[in-house]
């Protein structure tokens, strides 16, 4: 068989399917235990990353990201009791009363909620998070390696290489700190596998469903990953055909038919959660996240990150948006490595494999150039230099996204080009002294473990159920401070309610999700009343009103009839890891003056506000 027909049977390079065919026992057996030690190897270092979470899952949180932590266990919680009760898994409103949000333009993360529906309500929502944290992180590496492994590289040792590039690189380490949604990234290389097997005569309808399939779950996971994944194979897909690759003219129908059947498959899925996404009740548009603030410094990509061997050192720096924002960070070691190992993949003898190697290239320059952003930053410094991004910073989809994640893109393709260069080893004349040299080019961005602290725990009243005696299910209740993303307390306390008993529980003010702002564009959270703002600012900074006039009485009896509370609760104690502890006194004594005297409940102090 050709190389050509190699590659339409479902092959990248055109090589792999056909050394398997003709593998012998042995081979099989030397595959086999490379998987195994794939498996492994990625086991113990997401147990090195996550160790600090499973010490106690219950009373354990990301420290650098300890809301989004919330909000996922909130949303894992949400999911469950959709199967429970058969609540609209794209909108509810418990949320934002009485508004509610939209969770279609969020990450639902429905079908992970589904799937951990029994340790949520059995367990508790907080060891869901541990569980689809972990998995997440573990499988990506090891659905990299088999992509890898079965279609790009005949070396176990380059797959596996490959495979743990790609799941363990810095931008990964950094979104797992709380982003379940970027550290599941298992499915792209699936994705990218079903992609390929378009091409596969007589499957075209089959393969096209499957990947239908996977594109659905894909979305529920993060629809900005799936939007990704599907630039990345465009792209991708257009350079292979620039450097030179053809397929035959009855591949390329097979193709179309695969690929028609996706899209029917896809949209039969998704067609409502798509509506909601872009046309139901709580939708936005664009993003609430400056643009060219998540954009990635130049600089960035030579840079070394946080929580790694290098970071420990103190050899990191202070040039992403935030902490879980990394997105590229290679290290200077790094990029002399991908560098070595671009040259050693494009000048592999076999032609397909450097047509291969110079798409995967010119793909990553192109990212790489794009997630930079609409304005070029240098050190830090926003130079006022404009850059491609800035042509698409305003179109469909585009809008939504932060430019610098676009580098998550680069460090898949990386790990790509990685394998192929790693592949040519063999051919070598010393191996064992290039092995060696990329061990140590790669070590300064081996992974330390995320940061964790002990989080304040949920107030008996809530997690007994006593809240059943001052506010019926449905009912709204307005937890101090107000929740949102910096103070998510409130919310945690709605989670537990929903995943314990019958999963009936109280409605809340605002809350940590995406929705639209005043003029329809996106923001965290909906546009803050003056109790809102007035308890955030005393709770965080300590700043409160110094004495409470009657305009504010006024505001702050429009925002109860607005959110139709009944009760207003705060926790008696400050408890560990809160963001507002050192200022608790305060919020109780503002909420003092403005509601009267509480009363002590069980763990907290009450005020009982309805007419």
């Amino acid at each position: 068989m050709s190389v050509t027909q190699q590659d339409s049977a479902g092959t990248v390079a055109g090589t792999a399917l056909a050394d398997r065919q003709t593998e012998p026992d042995a081979g099989r057996r030397g595959r086999r235990s490379a998987d195994v030690l794939m498996v492994v190897l990625a086991l113990a270092i997401t147990g090195w990353l996550t160790s600090g979470l499973w010490i106690d899952p219950n009373h354990r949180a990301m420290r650098v990201n300890a809301s989004d932590q919330s909000l996922f266990e909130w949303l894992l919680s949400y999911a469950a009791d959709t199967l429970r009760n058969g609540h609209d898994p794209f909108f509810t409103s418990l949320l934002n009363a009485p508004l509610g949000a939209n969770l279609a333009v969020n990450t639902a993360v429905s079908v992970l909620g589904w799937v951990l529906a029994p340790v949520t309500l059995l367990l508790s929502p907080s060891v869901s998070f541990a569980i689809a944290l972990t998995f997440g992180i573990a499988a990506t590496p090891v659905a990299w390696y088999l992509l890898l492994s079965r279609t790009v590289v005949r070396s176990r040792a380059a797959a596996i290489v490959g495979g743990l590039f790609c799941g363990f690189a810095p931008g990964l380490v950094s979104h797992a700190n709380a982003h379940v949604n970027f550290a599941s990234g298992y499915l792209i290389p699936l994705i990218v596998w079903r992609v390929l097997e378009l091409r596969r005569p007589g499957r075209a309808v089959r393969n096209g469903m499957i990947l239908g399939a996977l594109v659905a779950v894909q979305y529920s996971l993060g629809g900005e990953t799936l939007f990704f994944t599907a630039l990345t194979c465009g792209v991708f897909l257009g350079f292979w055909l620039l450097t030179g690759h053809r397929e035959p003219r009855d591949t390329l129908v097979t193709f179309a038919r695969g690929l028609g059947a996706t899209a029917v498959t896809a949209f039969a899925l998704l067609a409502y959660p798509l509506w909601m996404m872009f046309f139901g009740p709580g939708h936005y548009h664009g993003t609430g996240f400056d643009q060219v603030q998540h954009s990635e410094d130049l600089l960035a990509y030579g840079a070394f990150p946080r929580r790694s061997m290098a970071g420990m050192l103190g050899l990191d720096s202070r040039l992403a948006a935030n902490p879980t924002e990394e997105n590229s960070f290679f290290g200077v070691t790094t990029l002399l490595i991908l560098v070595g190992a671009g040259v050693l993949a494009l000048r592999a003898r076999d032609l397909a494999r450097r047509r291969l190697a110079r798409a995967v290239l010119y793909s990553v320059v192109a990212f790489a150039v794009l997630s930079l952003g609409p304005e070029l930053h240098v050190a830090g410094y926003r130079t006022g230099f404009p850059l491609p991004y800035a042509l698409l910073r305003h179109a469909p989809l585009f809008d939504s996204a932060l430019p610098g994640r676009l580098a998550l893109i680069v460090t898949a393709l990386a790990g790509v080009l990685l394998a192929l260069g790693l592949d040519r080893l063999p051919e070598l004349r010393r191996p064992r002294l290039v092995a060696a040299a990329v061990a140590i080019g790669l070590l300064p961005i081996v992974p330390v473990p995320l940061l964790t602290m002990e989080r304040s725990p949920v107030p008996h009243f809530f997690s007994s159920g006593a809240w059943r005696g001052y506010v019926e299910p449905g009912e709204t209740l307005i937890p101090l401070p107000v929740p949102s993303d910096w103070i998510p307390d409130g919310q945690r306390w709605q989670t537990a309610a929903l995943s314990s008993g019958d999963g009936a529980t109280f409605r809340i003010p605002a809350g940590f999700f995406l929705g639209p702002d005043a003029g329809g564009r996106g923001r965290i959270g909906p546009v803050p009343r003056w109790t809102q703002t007035t308890f955030a600012e005393t709770a965080l900074a300590g700043n409160r009103p110094l004495a409470i006039t009657p305009v504010m009485e006024v505001e702050a009896r429009k925002d109860l009839e607005y959110w139709g509370g009944r009760v207003v609760v705060m926790p008696a104690g400050a408890g560990q890891g809160t963001r507002w502890a050192r200022n608790h006194d305060l919020v109780l004594e503002l909420a003092t003056e403005l509601y009267g005297q509480p009363t002590r409940v069980d763990d907290v102090w009450l005020w009982r506000v309805a007419n």
